[in-house]
Parts: structure tokens; sequence; C-alpha cells
């Protein structure tokens, strides 16, 4: 069986309204995660382009991608904006994001490491 390829400026629903393609191409994340760190070994409970999550330290995780981002330029999550009910994540300033990877760290309330319990984390950009 052939693959085909599809062609199309924009999407439509039959009740939604439509959506122009590159939003969905430029505006989608690449990389996602739901995790919990507090279990010894960090556990993955659902994510897409991501290889592993290695436990660095409490609270403090390397996570590396499927597939890389075509530069280190692209959105990750900060403080607050990622809010687990007993954690939050936070990108650890010491390392610059990598291509292929990204270290972060979850702390509780108190801006203390911790190994969380329930943590997401999203990425946007373009991919390699």
């Amino acid at each position: 069986m052939a693959l085909g390829k599809i062609k199309a400026d924009t999407l439509e629903h039959s009740t939604a309204g439509s959506v122009d393609t590159k939003f969905v191409v430029e505006g989608s994340a690449k990389a996602w995660m739901k995790f919990n760190a507090s279990s010894g070994t960090p556990l993955i409970n659902d994510s897409l382009n991501f290889s592993s999550f290695t436990d660095e330290a409490t609270g403090n995780h390397t996570i590396s991608f499927s597939s890389s981002f075509g530069n280190a330029n692209y959105a990750f999550p900060t403080g607050a904006s990622v809010v687990g009910t007993d954690g939050r994540v936070a990108y650890n300033s010491n390392d610059a994001p990598a291509t292929g990877s990204f270290r972060i760290v979850t702390a509780n309330s108190s801006f203390s490491a911790t190994d969380s319990t329930h943590c997401s984390a999203a990425f946007l950009g373009d991919l390699a």
C-alpha cells in the first residue's frame, strides 16, 4: 500500500469552524509530558516526543527528546506556569536549553527542590 500526501491550507470542521494549517503546525506542542518524580525512579504517566527521563538529584531531572528541536530557542515551562498538586516545574537557569534535552527542577511552593508527584510540561518550537 502506497502512502499518500494531503496538502491543505485550511482544515474545516462541520460545526466548529476552520483553522489555518500553519497554526496547527507552528502552534502545537512538539513535546509534552505528565510525570511523577516522587517515586524514586521518575515515572512518565503520558508523553509525546520524550525518549528518557533521568533523576539527577532531588527535584533535578534531565529529559531527552525523541526528535530534537531545530534550535535551542524553543518555548519551555517556567515557574508557576506549570503547577502540579504538590509542586511546580521550573527551568534550571544554570543550564541553557539544548536541542535534544532539557534540565528541569521540581520545587514546592517555597521553591525548595522536591520530587513532586503531579507535574507536567509542554515545549513549543520547530523540530529539526
